[in-house]
């Protein structure tokens, strides 16, 4: 199993030699690789209707409290070591990863809608829980979705999450684009169909041109809409998504006071994002000290304007 140091290496070479090949090696190697990747049978997952029937939908009018989180997988890295010696909780089960879950839907309780990065659907290391339902059992979330993105059997279910205490209008889930699949973007919509609140969660690759791929399928995804809210590991700097990739034009903007949060212990990378329209009125925002996992969470309050509900 790939710890993050070694697979920051592995993925830089990858590229590297990848980008050396000939163009019909290269779509022999990336058809390869997504035959290796792709799910073994089983898709994403969802709350029963019956409980989605029963969920309220957004009031635009109140203040929204949003968190983003990469929780790989509940595992605790408190040092560079931990990678190492740590490693083998990506694989096997541990009792220590209950308890991180039960901490983390504590904290969870506190807000509206969650994005979550680095969850298990349900496999061995997990102890066959699906962690996106849990919490959302856990920290009394009514609505939640799990997208699989890396399907390795009973061995490990990589995915995405959202909990939502609000019925979204709708959501869609979609694979990025890139040589190594396995990385996807959860689409939410909520409030008014005809002009939705968009929240969309997403983990990029680590490489820059996996990432700019993926960044420029994520500008055509919310480029009709008004109200975006992008949250998730990004694997990047806020200023160089802002200026110096796909989402240039896309009028988004960082958050005031939102610094580093990686690695959890030490921050000195600002990895983990929420980018937002200007239409949006930011009430509050700021990285939450909760060292649990090896990033750090962002926590957001907003509120829609005034002129959203004079329509």
């Amino acid at each position: 199993m790939l710890t993050k140091l070694p697979a920051c290496l592995f993925f830089s070479l990858c590229n590297q030699s990848y980008q050396g090949l000939s163009s019909i090696m290269r779509k022999r190697l990336k058809s390869q690789l997504t035959k290796m990747l792709s799910p073994l049978g089983a898709s994403s997952k969802v709350v029963d209707q019956s409980v989605i029937d029963q969920t309220p939908y957004l009031d635009t009018t109140k203040t929204i409290r949003l968190l983003t989180f990469n929780i790989q997988v509940g595992i605790s890295t408190s040092a560079y070591r931990h990678y190492l010696t740590r490693s083998w909780q990506h694989i096997l089960p541990h009792k220590n990863r209950q308890e991180n879950l039960d901490k983390i839907a504590e904290l969870l309780k506190g807000y509206d809608v969650v994005a979550l990065q680095e969850v298990d659907g349900g496999s061995l290391r997990s102890g066959f829980v699906n962690q996106v339902e849990y919490l959302a059992k856990e920290g009394e979330f009514s609505y939640w979705y799990q997208q699989l993105n890396r399907n390795f059997g009973p061995i490990a279910k990589h995915s995405n999450g959202l909990l939502s205490r609000f019925r979204p209008i709708k959501v869609e889930e979609f694979s990025l684009p890139g040589l190594i699949p396995g990385r996807g973007v959860i689409v939410a919509q909520y409030g008014k169909v005809e002009d939705p609140v968009v929240l969309v969660i997403m983990h990029l690759s680590l490489s820059v041109s996996a990432q700019t791929q993926q960044l420029r399928f994520v500008r055509d995804l919310i480029e009709d809409f008004d109200h975006v809210i992008l949250m998730g590991d990004m694997n990047t700097h806020a200023e160089k998504l802002l200026h110096d990739s796909p989402l240039k034009t896309s009028g988004l903007v960082a958050l005031p006071g939102v610094s580093h949060t990686f690695p959890s212990w030490r921050p000195e990378k600002g990895l983990d994002h929420i980018l937002v329209s200007r239409s949006l009125v930011i009430k509050r925002a700021g990285v939450v000290p909760f060292p649990v996992s090896d990033h750090l969470p962002i926590e957001l309050d907003v509120r829609l304007p005034d002129s959203y509900h004079d329509d």
